[in-house]
């Protein structure tokens, strides 16, 4: 799901938000939820109209939350895009210490993968934010509004800027017969007023138990730049399909107290068939 993404994002979002034990374990949920939703321009080719993907959020034995992602075609400057929203929520015995009402939308360009503009509307608990991001990706440059404060800023970027949310479906539009074991895929990803430069690096095959049954995953780690290197973020793990559909089935995240897990619980119009057995 979705609070302050890090579909690959857990670093940095950890050193941003360290703070006591309450807002920490607060920021752990944030992480994962988000955590659903990842050179060359790529179109997005593999991702079909009304496409649909809900994932359950656990922390522990707890039902911490869900999470889904819809993909829709629609005309946007003049052009086909798809509009991706993420919706988030927390539920059960989590929503009553902690209320997590979360919508991200990215409105991705189907003939470069890039994204064009970009919406944050996050409640979690006391905390809120609604933020919009307008791309220029031809001159390097965006706008960035906040709808709260009503105020915008002005921002040079760099050339195949992604946000949280179209750093996904970038990840799901490669060539799935060059993502193999031991590549690695370097990305810029846009989060709230700042470029974090991550590598999502592939390290194994592994057969992974859904609910739907077994499929074959291809297990993907996530590395953060620090300093001139990027450096891997111990104890997180996502596993997506080993097909053309490079769905991620399995988001994990190894915490100094319990562990948090997302898992996908239901999808649909998918575009090529689900391996499971």
């Amino acid at each position: 799901m979705i609070i302050d993404n890090a579909t690959f994002y857990f670093g940095k979002i950890f050193e941003m938000y360290i703070g006591n034990k309450k807002e920490l374990m607060k920021k752990y949920f944030s992480i994962i939820l988000s955590f659903a939703f990842i050179l060359m321009f790529s179109q997005v080719e593999n991702i079909k109209n009304g496409e649909k993907l809900t994932y359950r959020i656990h922390y522990g034995f707890l039902n911490a939350g869900t999470a889904t992602l819809t993909a829709n075609q629609i005309n946007y400057r003049n052009a086909p895009h798809y509009k991706v929203t993420g919706v988030g929520r927390s539920s059960g015995a989590v929503r009553a210490f902690f209320k997590v009402d979360d919508v991200y939308e990215s409105y991705i360009n189907i003939a470069t993968g890039l994204p064009s503009h970009y919406v944050r509307n996050v409640s979690e608990g006391g905390y809120r934010r609604h933020f919009e991001t307008e791309f220029n990706q031809d001159n390097q440059s965006l706008t960035l509004t906040n709808k709260l404060e009503k105020t915008s800023k002005h921002f040079k970027t760099v050339k195949g800027l992604q946000d949280m949310i179209s750093a996904f479906y970038y990840l799901r539009s490669i060539d799935s017969t060059n993502f193999k074991v031991g590549s690695a895929l370097k990305i810029n990803v846009w989060i709230d007023d700042e470029i974090y430069p991550f590598m999502l690096k592939v390290t194994g095959i592994e057969n992974r138990n859904t609910k739907f049954g077994k499929i074959s995953c291809l297990k993907i780690v996530p590395y953060v730049m620090s300093g001139r290197i990027f450096k891997s973020q111990e104890g997180v793990t996502m596993y997506v399909t080993n097909d053309a559909n490079l769905v991620p089935v399995e988001l994990k995240a190894e915490l100094l107290v319990g562990s948090l897990k997302a898992s996908l619980d239901d999808y649909h119009n998918v575009k090529y068939p689900m391996n499971f057995r």
